[in-house]
């Protein structure tokens, strides 16, 4: 039986040897992702490849691919969502290094070290939508037939200012 691959990696290391790694971790082991599902079920699909950046940096272009089951923010049911998403990251050792005008973005290591998971959680967050919502036909279809089904229920259509008409009237 092989052993488990490493979620904390050697940036440096992996960047001179120009590794390419590839990762599926299970979207209900990513925590700061867990209040945006609908429910846990899925993966997301990882590929890192390190090398040394013209500045001497370690560096890697993680691409992330997933379709997370998100709470759509219109109606509060789940829906699928194809996420994508890739950037590339160029490691820090310390906050506030990094060139301001370096056009990868500055991810801070613990002494060299970072978690691939963590990294890959990060990439995938940037690639979900701040406000999860269906297509507009969709949640409106779903609350035009709850709508409906409320008001075949009711059997008839209350005046809930009637009585108030009433009172005006009498004054």
């Amino acid at each position: 039986m092989a052993a488990a691959l490493p979620d904390r990696v050697d940036c440096a290391h992996l960047a001179d040897d120009g590794a390419v790694l590839e990762r599926v971790y299970p979207l209900g082991e990513m925590p700061r992702l867990r209040d945006l599902l609908a429910d846990a079920h899925g993966a997301v699909h990882v590929r890192f490849t390190f090398a040394r950046l013209g500045s001497g940096h370690a560096g890697a272009s993680v691409a992330v691919e997933a379709s997370p089951r998100l709470v759509c923010q219109r109606c509060m049911q789940g829906f699928a969502f194809a996420a994508a998403g890739s950037s590339e990251i160029e490691f820090s050792n310390g906050l506030g290094w990094g060139a301001p005008d370096s056009p990868r973005e500055v991810y801070a290591t613990d002494e060299g070290w970072v978690s691939l998971r963590e990294l890959a959680e990060e990439e995938l967050l940037l690639a979900l939508p701040i406000v999860a919502m269906h297509a507009a036909q969709t949640c409106e279809a779903r609350s035009y037939g709850e709508a409906a089904a409320v008001q075949d229920m009711s059997g008839d259509r209350s005046r809930p200012f009637a009585a108030l008409q009433d009172l005006l009237k009498k004054t």
